[in-house]
């Protein structure tokens, strides 16, 4: 058997309520499969390979888009509640009980909801760039991200270096080499996404980010390991809504990498894939020192 990796694992398809996912699976086969979450108009393709085959060198990962996005059918849903009852579908119709789930920023919204939603499916979680219900700055983009996805690029995929790192040399220096990394892949890309995309997961984050009476109490019902890793200093959400998940999730821990923005992953891959890995192989998610 062929052991695909990020470039070359074929996208496939499977169906159920009435939407055709397309995903794309590989890896290290048996234990538990870790499901990605992508974020805000993001395909397939924009996931960093040195993330998903790090990852994948002890695991199987599966990629997914969620319905209406590029190759995908169905109508994009307006709320990240149905954007997990999604997931949960078609994570069910791979026929798995049991996967670790990774959500990064729109994605981590669907990672909690699916964790809060379908608790016996979702064994750990790691919550990346992301933030809770009615969190601070997340009723709207916010001013720093509506500079950025409101500029013009001589490059488009250019946008990612102001929304992902930080302005520093260093932290630009690694945007440039994950913007490369994210084009590696040449055959079997994902279509562009369609219209209809944003205006929709612009509407699931204006409700899910709506301020609201309590909004923090869901997030002790998600009793999960969970992961939260975000950059120093993320403009598109806010790197304190990452310190709110850890202070109210009942099993949580927190990393903040140095002087990054919401890409903190794409900018330290080996050291984002050496602590999910940790975390995902503990036999306990937390242990505590024996002596």
């Amino acid at each position: 058997m062929t052991q695909h990796s990020h470039q070359t694992a074929p996208t496939q398809f499977v169906e159920v309520a009435g939407i055709r996912f397309a995903y794309r699976r590989f890896g290290k086969p048996g234990g538990v499969p870790l499901v990605f979450n992508m974020h805000f108009t993001g395909t397939m393709d924009h996931w960093d390979p040195l993330v998903t085959d790090g990852l994948a060198a002890t695991r199987e990962v599966i990629l997914f888009n969620n319905a209406g996005i590029s190759s995908t059918t169905g109508t994009v849903s307006a709320s990240v509640e149905e954007m997990a009852i999604n997931a949960a579908a078609f994570i069910k119709a791979l026929g798995l009980a049991k996967v670790d789930v990774l959500g990064f920023s729109l994605g981590g919204l669907v990672a909690q909801a699916l964790a809060a939603a379908d608790p016996d499916l979702v064994r750990r979680l790691i919550l990346v760039g992301t933030g809770p219900r009615g969190g601070e700055g997340m009723a709207t983009l916010t001013p720093e991200a509506q500079a950025v996805f409101g500029a013009t690029y001589a490059n488009p995929d250019e946008v990612w270096l102001g929304a992902f790192f930080t302005p520093s040399e260093a932290s630009q220096a690694a945007g440039r080499a994950f913007l490369k990394r994210f084009r590696l892949r040449t055959k079997g890309r994902d279509p562009a996404i369609s219209e209809q995309v944003a205006p929709a997961q612009l509407e699931a984050l204006a409700k899910w980010g709506a301020p609201r009476a309590g909004a923090f109490d869901y997030l002790r019902g998600i009793a999960q390991p969970t992961l939260v890793i975000n950059g120093s200093n993320d403009v598109l959400v806010y790197t304190v809504n990452s310190l709110i998940l850890q202070q109210n999730l009942p099993n949580a821990q927190l990393i903040l990498y140095p002087d990054s923005n919401h890409g903190s992953q794409y900018q330290y891959p080996t050291l984002f894939v050496a602590d999910v890995t940790r975390f995902l192989d503990a036999e306990v998610a937390f242990p505590v020192q024996k002596n």
